[in-house]
């Protein structure tokens, strides 16, 4: 590999984690910086660089910023409404207490097999918020497990574009690799969920002020009316901070029967004397999530079903006229943003994917390695998959790798620490309220742990198909 690539990858890098965690530069500074440093470095001209960071800043903001946009209005639909309360004693008594977590990993799972993180992580957030306002304490912990969830079936399961687009380019068996994918997910799922349970409560007092105050509006009415601790702090905290579950003890009341997290009056005052205010139920207070949901899933699954008629699972095509009423509703996330964009123009990826290629690992590993360099070095789960699979396809058929093999190679790589230039990091600390160091302890290490999960998982599977 050229070591001018290389060397300009390691400083783009290292100029994000030291402005962004040693400076008091706002992170978007930091990612600019960044950009103009490896693509200088890399060899680009300053008229290139320019262009590469308004073509990933604008695709990346133009998508994702009418997700979010709606995302936060569908929010506060469903906090105003009390739908979002509902549906989170719903979730609590149908999964039992002390298994919130597993339940929103699985519902971030099962979510995310159609519809791409960013849009449904932005979704089902206020159901987190919701049940952490409930159980009062522990939303760090149940934000990784919904959005550690989502990276599991949006890398490895098919309709999502990056996996159907692996196994069109590797040639592979559509059915065996959604079939194979699941099995990964469900043995992958509570690698997320002991993460999670783990690094939350060391991280839950690092949640941004703004976001506390949103998800525990509780604790700013106890700090008005008393001096320190009271009802959902722990007794000698100075009442700034919810409690974990594991500090309550045996005598403490059911939180989520005993705990009041709705009052109508505080959005739409006092009710017209002799009527009262309509309390939403789970059904009706779910229809704000699944409409916008099914949607998103009929997209998704009509384009898959004109792609396969095709014989078009990877690269573009033109879409069928059948398919261009649910195609109007297709909402996505861009590829990585800026800085993805200038290592992806500089010839970072490529030439890191070709050298590794080129070294004598085990055959299905090649691909594996591939991916997570990759997804490092730019960004993209998606682009780091599509790369390491169209790397290695001509390579396939001569090391004797069963496709599926090597598709869900290309897959689990690509799940590697999720920083700084993935723009679902960004989503998920946002809305969790993670900065710094506290992100890349909750997000960046939860997804780095399903990472190594999937290689002893990818060694059983060789030793199967291979």
């Amino acid at each position: 590999m050229d070591i001018q690539l290389l060397l300009a990858l390691v400083a783009g890098i290292a100029t994000i984690i030291v402005l962004v965690l040693r400076t008091r530069l706002d992170a978007f500074i930091a990612l600019l910086v960044a950009c103009v440093v490896t693509g200088i470095l890399a060899g680009q001209e300053l008229t290139g660089i320019v262009g590469s960071i308004t073509t990933g800043f604008g695709t990346t903001l133009g998508n994702i910023g009418i997700v979010i946009g709606l995302g936060v209005a569908i929010g506060k639909i469903l906090e105003v409404s009390g739908a979002a309360d509902a549906l989170a004693r719903a979730f609590l008594k149908a999964f039992g207490r002390g298994r919130e977590e597993w339940a929103l990993g699985s519902v971030g799972s099962l979510v995310s097999i159609p519809v791409f993180c960013d849009s449904g992580y932005v979704i089902m957030n206020p159901l987190a918020r919701s049940i952490a306002r409930v159980k009062r304490g522990g939303y760090v912990a149940l934000a990784l497990a919904l959005g550690c969830g989502m990276t599991l079936t949006h890398h490895m399961v098919p309709p999502t574009p990056g996996p159907l687009a692996a196994t069109g380019i590797l040639g592979a068996d559509l059915g065996l690799v959604i079939v194979t994918g699941l099995v990964f997910t469900v043995i992958l799922l509570p690698v997320v969920v002991v993460y999670a349970r783990w690094i939350g409560p060391t991280l839950e007092d690092k949640i941004v002020p703004e976001v506390r105050e949103a998800v525990y509006p509780h604790l700013a009415a106890v700090g008005s009316d008393r001096s320190g601790g009271g009802a959902g702090t722990r007794s000698g905290s100075g009442g700034d901070g919810p409690v974990a579950d594991g500090d309550r003890s045996a005598s403490d009341p059911d939180p989520q029967g005993e705990v009041q997290t709705y009052d109508p009056e505080t959005y739409f005052g006092e009710p017209p004397a002799g009527e009262e205010h309509r309390r939403v139920g789970a059904l009706l207070g779910s229809l704000p999530l699944a409409i916008p949901l099914a949607l998103i899933v009929a997209n998704t699954v009509t384009a898959a079903i004109d792609r396969n008629q095709q014989g078009a699972l990877a690269g573009d095509y033109e879409a069928s006229g059948w398919t261009a009423p649910f195609a109007f509703i297709l909402l996505i996330t861009g590829a990585g943003g800026a800085f993805g964009q200038v290592l992806r123009d500089s010839g970072v990826g490529d030439a890191l994917a070709e050298a590794i290629a080129s070294t004598a690992l085990p055959a299905f590993l090649v691909p594996f390695v591939i991916a997570t360099v990759v997804r490092i070095a730019q960004g993209s789960g998606t682009v780091a998959m599509i790369t390491a699979a169209s790397v290695t396809a001509p390579l396939v058929d001569t090391l004797g790798v069963d496709p599926v093999v090597a598709v869900l190679a290309c897959t689990a790589g690509s799940m590697v620490f999720s920083y700084f230039n993935d723009s679902y990091f960004w989503v998920v600390t946002r809305f969790t309220g993670l900065e710094g160091t506290a992100a890349l302890k909750g997000w960046s290490g939860i997804t780095t742990a399903v990472w190594v999960g999937s290689i002893p998982l990818l060694f059983v599977l060789n030793l199967i198909m291979g």
